[in-house]
């Protein structure tokens, strides 16, 4: 019966949106109390590759730098993409620049700048 119980919750945790799962990630260290702790780095097989992953950055700060002409566009397309409601994309989209996501990971940014483009907005990750 555990592992039924389990098995539903992975399938729960494996439908959030990436903003979602980061945030339960957030909660769920303040409720047990986990800090941020550097994880300990694997000995590296190969010198080159190792040192060709710590030259890129793991995670990414996506910020809304512009809005352009569509800004309804742009605010459902910060809405869509966070859990924010309507209120709290509107005022990001409005009082830019802002910053929709920190410590994303560079895939998952660059598919939330992407769709930030689409909708018209210029968005920078850093």
């Amino acid at each position: 019966m555990a592992e039924k119980s389990i098995e539903q919750l992975i399938e729960t945790i494996g439908s959030l949106s990436l903003l979602e799962a980061a945030e339960l990630v957030k909660e769920l260290k303040d409720k047990f109390g986990i800090g941020d702790m550097p994880m300990m780095a694997a000995p590296a097989a190969a010198g080159a590759p190792a040192a060709e992953a710590a030259a890129e950055k793991a995670e990414y700060k996506v910020t809304l730098k512009d809005v352009g002409a569509k800004k309804i566009d742009v605010i459902k397309a910060v809405k869509k993409a966070t859990s924010w409601g309507l209120t709290e994309a509107k005022k990001a989209v409005e009082e830019t620049p802002s910053v929709i996501a920190e410590s994303m990971p560079k895939a998952d940014a660059e598919k939330l700048k992407k769709d930030l483009e689409a909708a018209g907005a210029t968005v920078e990750l850093s």
